[in-house]
């Protein structure tokens, strides 16, 4: 069955979990990349929280052409900023491989941030954001069709 991002929003912690550590890294992803926060994933607040994320903070990422980094999409307007190195790296979940996203040494105000992302399903990435190495949440990553 393929996943989407309101079956990923209905699921607890544990099973988001359980989901990043049974699935498998997949490409790098490449081009524009919708995102959907999951806050609060598996409760009723997840949805709104996700449509009002979507319409004032952040709105996914977009890669840059080489495909080896991106930039966040942010605010109202829209805007890339925040830009991240891309690779293949183990994940600190569980020691296997994921695609990392890494501003340590491209942003001043997300060196401390490092996501990573596995494929869950055809074109749909699930991420794990660290903030001084801890685990505080996940994002979705909707790869767009050519």
């Amino acid at each position: 069955m393929a996943l989407d991002e309101p079956a990923l929003r209905r699921m607890s912690n544990r099973e988001l979990d359980a989901l990043f550590r049974r699935s498998p890294a997949g490409e790098v992803p490449r081009g524009r990349l919708p995102g959907t926060a999951l806050l609060f994933p598996g409760s009723p607040v997840c949805g709104p929280l996700a449509r009002l994320v979507r319409l004032l903070v952040w709105q996914g990422k977009q890669t840059e052409s080489s495909g080896r980094s991106l930039r966040n999409v942010v605010g109202p307007l829209r805007t890339r900023a925040i830009r991240a190195l891309l690779c293949h790296d183990r994940s600190w979940v569980d020691g296997k491989r994921c695609v990392l996203i890494d501003y340590s040494t491209t942003s001043r105000v997300a060196h401390m941030v490092r996501d990573e992302v596995r494929l869950v399903s055809p074109s749909l990435y699930l991420g794990v954001v660290w903030t001084w190495r801890r685990r505080v949440g996940w994002f979705a990553l909707r790869q767009q069709q050519p």
